[in-house]
């Protein structure tokens, strides 16, 4: 973020001037000091408690606090999410935080919340117990109804029989008969209730067994499912009823009830009390179901009423804990009543934090005015490059491989241009170009409501590089327009073809039978060469020759750089004995291939390069006969090698003696230390060794050996590794032709409504999931690959560290307080 009055230098070539600052600040201005410095966001601190533990230092109660600020925070998102409720956005940049009130206010909020929580909980779980109940009394009393009726059915039938089949003796016998029954008659215990339905099985299993069969059970399944008392869960559960005999049956069934989480619940055999406790709790349950409703809406009141001001509260208890963390950073000094502050700024931003500071002063009332003084220090600044919303993610591949140390070149500023150039020239093709234009035209038309959300992480890669996307889209339709190729379809947009047949011998797919009618294609590939056999080695020499060419011109380029690097640092011994000697040597073989490939394109030459470049090196004093290109070939090929074999001594010897000599030099005269006014003379003799290091020839001639060997072969291999621009062009159009010609084309000769919908899905899903993705990672990956190694390694260090300055404005993007 950046606000209106900096200026800054805007040289993505280099980055932002730094400087180390001191700033002493009164003790009463020090928080908003601060909190306006995080508004501002162009000073990093540096953390001058280090050797303190966090609880140590000055503000460690308030970020205590601030902490358990947080924590009520997360209890209220918790609670709203589990409600259904969305915190509303509203902006609070301007807004003033008073910490005091803030956490009297929470506390409040979150005893209410706990209260009603508490409340609704318990209202929850009697409602539960007795919707249980009700469905107890309901099922219970239908088994004993039903006994009793089956019962009452028996004796009737037992009386029928004894009355016909009775005799003189019947009556004495029945009564004995009735008296024994009566005195032998034990009455059963039952127990009720619900048990999961899940474990009903296994719940009569062990009753049976443990009360070695001595029980009678009947359940009863209930249609939908019940809320559990104890978990808040929905659960299908089943009715039942136990009948036994003796205490000690009871216990066990008791305790397997238990066991089980079956809910027991009373019940009577009475039919009149029945009636009266169905009534009794189905007015219960009314009255509960009314307290319910009134309490949930409470619930979802204040709900409501804490996300109204829950995204506020959590920007502002984040800025405030971000102010504390860097006041902890600060020295605290007693007995001037001030805080200390050192930190690394850019030197545009010197203005703007002074005022930021006169200004925070002044709103604090403090009689002592903040002092900004600027610091000479040898060490290594922060990188800072001002960066846009395009530029930026362009910045971020070049990060990804290093960030760059303080007034380095940037590679950057290269990247905007020749990542996707490069990664153009092996995805060409118009149509599919425009098919990712489109696509990342809808994020960048969309970047306000995305840059606002969660996104996974493939979708926020993808988000967050919408203008690399936009760019590399842009270059593949050019390329596309100079390979003439939509999805592998060659159209005469520019201009009719320059060729026409001249006899039917054109229809043999090859060039025989052609002639040029009139001017050249204007612009890209002539659409008449598409399709004819001659059209892969002409392609194969063309992709091939311009990705040697691309090569060159790109490691050349990193070459440059390297010496304004050497330049801008000061050592004029790489500039003489590294630039110099590693642009004669890669100009000298691969700057003179890529020349003479240009003089044939131009002579229209039958000359056989391979030939050219081999001999160079194996017979270079023979003649070239028909390879020969140009007058005076063979003694600019001479010099040429010539001025290779001297670039490699050329770099290897003179650097490190060139550093012995230096070094000698700087220390000469400094092989002893400086006497000390001491009493004893001894002591302060001339063999005291002085500080500085010893320098090892022998280390720097390896590293200068290392250095010069990787450079020579990398010479070769990186050239042959810019090749992937043509492997992977060819490849592209290749799979194009294939999903063209083998999918649509054939579904299209069918003559079939329905091969031709399948073969069109088909060719889209191809299209869509391997031409469109997974060929551009390929892609992307290739181009990547050719910036981090073939090109950043001539010249690009990438040991720095990025400026990280304390702003409030990256405070938003993080997940949790």
């Amino acid at each position: 973020m950046m606000n209106e009055g900096c200026l800054p230098t805007m040289d993505l070539l280099r980055s932002e001037p730094m400087q180390l600052v001191q700033l002493i600040i009164p003790i009463e201005a020090a928080h908003r000091s601060i909190s306006y410095l995080g508004d501002l966001g162009l000073v990093q601190f540096k953390d001058l408690n280090a050797d303190k533990s966090p609880f140590q230092r000055t503000y460690a109660t308030q970020i205590k606090r601030c902490g358990e600020m947080a924590r009520t925070l997360r209890l209220f998102k918790e609670q709203m999410t589990k409600a259904g409720v969305s915190p509303s956005m509203q902006n609070t940049r301007n807004s003033v935080i008073d910490l005091d009130h803030l956490e009297v206010k929470l506390k409040e909020l979150e005893a209410d919340l706990l209260e009603n929580k508490a409340n609704n909980e318990k209202l929850q779980h009697t409602y539960n117990e007795l919707v249980e109940y009700k469905l107890v009394l309901e099922k219970v009393g239908e088994f004993f109804s039903l006994a009793q009726n089956i019962a009452v059915a028996q004796q009737r039938e037992h009386d029928v029989q004894t009355t016909v089949k009775g005799s003189i003796d019947s009556p004495l016998l029945l009564e004995q008969e009735t008296t024994a029954f009566s005195a032998k008659q034990v009455k059963l215990g039952f127990i009720s209730g619900l048990v999961p339905r899940e474990k009903s099985i296994p719940f009569e299993r062990i009753l049976f067994r443990a009360t070695r069969g001595n029980v009678f059970m009947k359940q009863a399944v209930i249609d939908k499912p019940v809320l559990d008392p104890i978990s808040g869960e929905k659960v299908d559960k089943n009715v039942f009823v136990v009948f036994y005999s003796g205490e000690r049956v009871k216990s066990k069934i008791l305790k397997i009830c238990d066991a089980f989480g079956a809910n027991r619940y009373p019940f009577s055999d009475d039919l009149g009390k029945q009636f009266q406790m169905i009534r009794e709790v189905s007015g219960k349950l009314s009255e509960l179901k009314t307290t319910i409703d009134v309490g949930l809406l409470h619930w979802n009141t204040l709900l409501q009423s804490i996300g109204h001001q829950y995204e506020q509260w959590s920007l502002l208890l984040r800025r405030e804990k971000a102010v504390y963390h860097t006041l902890n950073m600060l020295s605290f000094n007693v007995t001037r009543k001030c805080l200390l502050a050192e930190g690394w700024c850019p030197v545009f931003a010197t203005s703007q934090i002074q005022k930021v500071l006169q200004r925070a002063t002044r709103d604090c009332n403090s009689q002592v005015g903040a002092i900004f003084q600027v610091l000479q220090t040898k060490e290594s600044p922060p990188t800072y490059f001002y960066t846009n919303k395009f530029t930026s993610s362009f910045q971020e591949i070049v990060d990804a491989y290093g960030v760059a140390k303080y007034q380095e070149a940037n590679p950057g500023v290269y990247t905007i241009i020749t990542f996707p150039f490069l990664f153009a020239v092996m995805f060409g093709d118009w149509g599919h170009g425009i098919c990712i234009l489109l696509a990342s035209l809808y994020l960048i038309i969309r970047e306000k409501k995305y840059s606002s959300q969660k996104l996974g992480d493939i979708m926020q890669m993808a988000f967050g590089g919408r203008y690399v996307i936009a760019m590399m889209a842009i270059f593949s339709i050019y390329t596309g327009f100079i390979y003439n190729e939509f999805f592998s379809v060659p159209f005469a947009i520019f201009a009719p073809s320059a060729y026409a047949c001249r006899d039917p011998s054109c229809r043999d797919a090859s060039t025989t039978g052609l002639i040029k009618v009139r001017n050249t294609y204007p612009f890209g590939l002539d659409p008449v060469w598409h399709g004819t056999r001659s059209e892969l080695p002409f392609l194969n020499s063309l992709k091939m020759k311009m990705s040697i060419l691309l090569g060159v011109c790109q490691m050349n380029l990193g070459i440059i750089l390297s010496y304004f690097n050497a330049k801008y640092f000061g050592s004029s011994i790489d500039v003489w004995h590294q630039f110099v000697p590693q642009m004669i040597f890669l100009n000298s073989l691969f700057g003179y291939l890529s020349l003479i490939i240009i003089v044939k394109w131009f002579t229209g030459s039958q000359a056989d390069l391979y030939h050219v470049m081999i001999y160079m090196f194996l017979s270079p004093t023979d003649d070239l006969g028909e390879n020969q290109l140009f007058v005076g070939q063979k003694f600019l090929q001479l010099g040429l090698l010539l001025s290779a074999l001297v670039a490699v001594p050329w770099m290897l010897l003179p650097k490190p003696f060139l550093l012995k000599k230096q070094h000698e030099e700087r220390h000469q005269g400094q092989s002893y230390s400086l006497l000390h006014s001491t009493d004893d003379p001894i002591e302060s003799g001339p063999h005291s060794p002085h500080g500085h290091e010893e320098f090892e020839f022998s280390e720097v001639f390896v590293h200068q050996l290392i250095h010069t060997i990787e450079f020579v072969l990398g010479a070769v291999s990186n050239t042959a590794s810019y090749l992937r621009l043509w492997a992977l062009s060819l490849a592209h159009s290749e799979l194009s032709s294939v999903f063209y010609d083998k999918v649509l084309l054939m579904a299209w000769e069918f003559n079939n409504t329905v091969i031709l919908i399948v073969g069109v899905i088909v060719f889209i899903c191809a299209t869509v999931g391997v031409l469109l993705l997974m060929e551009t990672l390929s892609a992307f990956l290739h181009a990547l690959r050719l910036h981090w190694v073939e090109f950043q390694n001539k010249f690009y260090v990438g040991d720095g560290y990025k400026f990280a300055p304390f702003s409030f404005a990256l405070l938003i993007d993080e997940d949790e307080l």
